[in-house]
């Protein structure tokens, strides 16, 4: 099976009063957490996708070495999380089997977590996200057959219509890494 990541990482992050995936978390941007967590998942190319001009993120993603990792620029980006995840389905080689969406600002997702994920794939199952505690959390594994409603969303909410329509298969996990995000300055400390 042929995997790809995409790495969403455009948010203007206003709650957080800008500059947030630079910021330090445990001595590393916090950007670079997701890219780790993103780069151990059983993939052949982790696409990170950025605002428009956002130097700083691009740069971070170029002094990574490797062929499997690229920044990719959401033309739309300002529209919101539809925009970055159209950008990234739209580039995905044509042989890809399904794609991992992880968030750029969520820093303590287990590196062993997307096999996990990637094992419950099936014919049957399109989606496939962690849940810990009862809550569902990132990040998610889309099947092949979601690629066009994936281009077709709009807006800023992402996803989430998508696996309210259809059947997610959940992967228990004792990590609350894939639950924790950064919205604001003080969730550096949390």
């Amino acid at each position: 099976m042929r995997l790809e990541a995409i790495v969403l990482a455009a948010g203007a992050g206003t709650r957080f009063g800008g500059g947030k995936l630079l910021a330090r978390y445990r001595g590393r941007p916090l950007l670079d957490h997701a890219l780790d967590a993103a780069l151990a998942a059983p993939v052949h190319r982790v696409s990170v996708v950025h605002r428009p001009g956002d130097a700083e993120v691009a740069a971070l993603v170029a002094a990574r070495p490797g062929p499997r990792l690229r920044a990719l620029a959401a033309p739309d980006a300002a529209e919101g999380l539809a925009a970055s995840l159209r950008a990234g389905i739209a580039t995905l080689d044509p042989a890809t089997d399904g794609v991992f969406v992880f968030l750029g600002d969520m820093p303590g997702v287990p590196h062993d977590l997307a096999g996990d994920l990637a094992a419950a794939l099936s014919g049957e199952v399109e989606i496939v996200a962690p849940v810990h505690a009862g809550r569902r959390g990132h990040p998610v594994l889309f099947a092949r057959a979601c690629f066009p409603a994936l281009e077709a969303l709009t807006g800023d909410r992402g996803a989430q219509g998508l696996m309210a329509a259809r059947a997610v298969a959940l992967v228990e996990t004792d990590a609350p890494g894939v639950l924790f995000d950064v919205d604001r300055r003080e969730d550096l400390e949390r």
